[in-house]
């Protein structure tokens, strides 16, 4: 009997058609308007990191951050290293979303992609890589329409980027979602864009994730706002801070500045 070694001497890579590997990663942050108004509270709003590309396949149409796996990086490691080309900044938060796999997804040939949310505690000033033409933070609107499907309408000064998607699920209940007519993003990225979407609104629900779009110590009406502009949905403020008790810690420190009574500056509570 041969053994393992004999095996893999004899082992060619070649016998099995081999597809490309890609990332793609939403890159989500809070940014602030309203900050020159001290007397009214700021307003926080979802944002999302596009890239305008410049080369073909959907050369100036705008899509996700991301790039080709290199053989020796895993899709963690090319995840980073695609935001650090594209931001500069390190992610406060990575998380996994999952593999898109659809064999129509890419033009050039058979390419899945692993996508990933990313985090950003600030809204960098964005970045064009080496293949992007333009690089934008958009205001991020979703919502789910009457008829089942899903609106996704991201907004950048004078361009505007629309998509209507619907649910589809596998046998294994996993949630996908397809473009219901034309797409304005490249590729399957409006999917990906959705998807991703869902699993932040059900963490910042859950109190995942919230924090690492806040400094370190923030107040309660920062946290409940920047929960809001994330879910889409207001709570009030009686309920919030119900629900936020088991996930905070008072610091002991207020916060100082003309226009606001003082108020108790909170941090996450780590669990012993």
């Amino acid at each position: 009997m041969n053994s393992e070694q004999d095996y893999l001497r004899g082992y060619s890579m070649e016998q099995f058609a081999r597809p490309s590997v890609t990332t793609d990663i939403a890159v989500f942050a809070l940014r602030t308007e309203g900050l020159d108004n001290f007397r009214k509270d700021p307003v926080r709003r979802l944002s999302l990191l596009l890239v305008r590309r410049g080369e073909h396949p959907f050369r100036d149409c705008w899509a996700l951050p991301g790039g080709f796996l290199r053989m020796d990086e895993t899709v963690e490691d090319c995840a980073l290293r695609e935001l650090k080309e594209e931001t500069g900044v390190p992610p406060a938060a990575l998380v996994y979303t999952g593999v898109f796999s659809a064999l129509d997804r890419d033009p050039r040939g058979r390419i899945i992609s692993n996508a990933f949310i990313c985090v950003l505690n600030e809204a960098p000033p964005p970045m064009a890589g080496s293949d992007a033409a333009d690089a934008r933070w958009f205001d991020v609107d979703f919502a789910p329409a009457a008829d089942g499907t899903f609106s996704l309408v991201l907004t950048s000064g004078d361009v505007t980027l629309t998509a209507r998607l619907k649910e589809a699920r596998t046998a294994f209940g996993t949630a996908l979602h397809e473009t219901s007519g034309r797409s304005a993003l490249a590729f399957d990225h409006a999917a990906i864009i959705t998807s991703a979407l869902r699993q932040l609104r059900e963490k910042a629900a859950a109190f995942e994730l919230i924090f690492d779009f806040l400094p370190e110590m923030f107040t309660l009406n920062d946290l409940q706002q920047a929960q809001e502009a994330i879910t889409g949905v207001p709570v009030a403020v009686a309920n919030f801070r119900r629900k936020a008790a088991p996930f905070v810690k008072e610091t002991g420190v207020m916060t100082q500045g003309a226009g606001h009574r003082p108020a108790m500056l909170f941090s996450k509570k780590t669990s012993s």
